[in-house]
């Protein structure tokens, strides 16, 4: 059979069409699937409140080694974290192992981490822990904390532990520790200490689930009591 020009245009147009169509058809299909997994999957920099520069005068005799992190007065690089994460520690009730002897459990999420006296709530020495219940489980991304920036010190024994159980009996991970002799007895840790500054400690939980945060320490190289200024807690909203 005779094609025409006109028939082999047409039949050009069909095909030219039909293109388009499986194109355009493929594009929406992609935009999608991609579009909601991007959404899903993004992150920001986790924005702090900071408090003021830590006051005090660098010691001489601070300690070093592999096992401690060199003194910077350079902010570190923030952690990603997904965007509507939320301080869910702020106001929630706090327990611990002994009673304070300075000021009160409730200061610990009560978002005041200045380096003044009166922010600070101390504890007596050996090993000790606070620990912030957030009322239910939440998908947590990072805890920031701040011990006593009054001074430039290191921390020992900084063990930061979630669980859905208010005893830690059961269920437990381990987010950070630097107890490297398991001087604590909770298992030896693989992070190194650090120098209490203004920028705290921020420590990432990738979206695990936990009711309960619970951090220890053993006093530090300045001083054998134990002290904590604040507890945050970022996670996405209860749903």
């Amino acid at each position: 059979m005779k094609t025409t020009q006109a028939g082999l245009q047409i039949q050009l147009m069909h095909t030219v069409l039909s293109k388009a169509l499986f194109i355009a058809g493929c594009a929406t299909l992609l935009m999608a699937v991609s579009v909601p997994a991007a959404e899903k999957g993004a992150t920001v920099p986790l924005a702090l409140n900071l408090p003021m520069h830590t006051l005090k005068g660098t010691p001489q005799d601070l300690p070093k080694g592999p096992g401690v992190e060199p003194l910077s007065d350079v902010a570190p690089t923030p952690i990603q974290v997904p965007k509507d994460v939320q301080n869910v520690a702020a106001g929630k009730t706090v327990t611990s192992s002994v009673s304070p002897f300075q000021g009160d459990l409730k200061q610990v999420t009560d978002g005041k981490k200045e380096p003044f006296d009166d922010d600070v709530v101390e504890f007596k020495k050996g090993t000790q822990w606070v620990q912030v219940d957030l009322g239910h489980s939440f998908a947590i991304h990072a805890i920031a904390m701040w011990h006593d920036h009054r001074y430039i010190q290191a921390v020992r024994d900084v063990i930061l532990q979630v669980s859905d159980d208010p005893e830690f009996k059961t269920g437990v991970t381990t987010l950070y520790n630097n107890d490297t002799d398991n001087t604590s007895g909770l298992g030896v840790g693989t992070d190194r200490e650090y120098f209490e500054l203004e920028f705290g400690r921020v420590v990432p939980a990738k979206g695990i689930n936990a009711r309960y945060v619970r951090g220890y320490t053993r006093g530090s190289n300045q001083s054998a009591i134990n002290s904590w200024q604040e507890i945050e807690v970022y996670a996405l909203p209860a749903k």
